[in-house]
This record gives structure tokens, C-alpha cells and sequence, in this order.
């Protein structure tokens, strides 16, 4: 089986690194606060590379359509909250939860969507990043021999022992 996500932690990880930066109308860094799609466009730019459009209706035209049940970490999903579909958009992170940049005077932030409010409003997903974009990480070196833990100091063969 093949896990949808694999590849895309990166994005949920970066997303969740930004929980807290302040929500500003066309911010689009750190430093400047965040706005939904600024927020979005920033995260997959730094975490795959890949360029998204300014705004979430262009957004909601890239990439993959995706049913909800196809929905894995590191995917864009868009919500109806002006009256026009894909007029929000934030970052699955997995449990059913989405980070994203919400309204003037609040902060990015983690928000479940099965709540009542983001589950009625919810327009759909889509999946923007292929694991092929995605910059290549170096698998770590192995440890040298006289690094690696004697059965004595691993838990988990002592856990396997009783």
C-alpha cells in the first residue's frame, strides 16, 4: 500500500512551524504576518519548492482534485466562507485538522475540520505537490559500529527479551 502522504510531511511540518505568527490582509512572510493563500503559497514554496498562485481561487485550479477520503498531510483544502467557493484555504496536517491564517486580529492556528463551522463550509481539496517535486534529503549516514547500542542499552530488545 502506498501512503498519499509520504513525501508531504514537509509541508504539514512547516505549517505547524508558523502556528502563532500574526494574520495580516496580503502578508506573505514570517515577519510580516500571514493572510490564508500568503500563508499556503509560503509553506509549499519553502517545504517543495513548487510556486503556487497569490489567491486561493487560482490555488483551487492547481494540482489534483482530491475525493475526502483521498485528503492526506500536506494537502490544500478550501472552504466556502465568503460565499465563493475556494475563498479559504489552509494546510492539512492529518486527524482531520488544518492549519491556516483565519481573520484580522488572530494568529495561524491549528483548527479541526469537523467542526461545524469549517464542515459546512468545506468546498474541497486539492493535491499540489507530487513526491517526485519534492527536493531530495540524504538518508542519514549509518552509525559506525562502535556507535551503535549494545542489546544492553536498547529498550527495545530488552522489551523483546521479558
Amino acid at each position: 500500500m502506498i501512503d498519499p502522504s509520504a513525501g508531504l510531511e514537509e509541508i504539514s511540518i512547516q505549517a505547524m512551524s508558523l502556528v502563532g505568527t500574526p494574520y495580516r490582509y496580503g502578508g506573505n512572510t514570517p515577519d510580516s504576518g500571514f493572510d490564508c493563500s500568503g500563508l499556503v503559497r509560503y509553506v509549499v514554496s519553502r517545504a517543495a519548492n513548487v510556486n503556487l498562485p497569490r489567491t486561493t481561487e487560482q490555488m483551487g485550479q492547481r494540482g489534483t482534485s482530491l475525493d475526502r477520503s483521498q485528503v492526506a498531510s500536506g494537502d490544500l483544502v478550501f472552504f466556502n466562507t465568503t460565499g465563493r467557493t475556494n475563498s479559504h484555504v489552509g494546510i492539512y496536517v492529518g486527524q482531520n485538522r488544518f492549519v491556516h491564517a483565519p481573520a484580522t486580529g488572530g494568529t495561524v492556528r491549528l483548527e479541526d475540520m469537523g467542526k461545524s463551522y469549517w464542515a459546512s463550509r468545506y468546498s474541497g481539496a486539492r493535491r499540489v505537490v507530487a513526491a517526485s517535486n519534492l527536493p531530495m534529503t540524504p538518508a542519514p549516514a549509518p552509525a559506525a559500529p562502535s556507535e551503535l547500542p549494545s542489546e544492553d542499552d536498547d529498550p527495545i530488545a530488552a522489551f523483546a527479551r521479558q
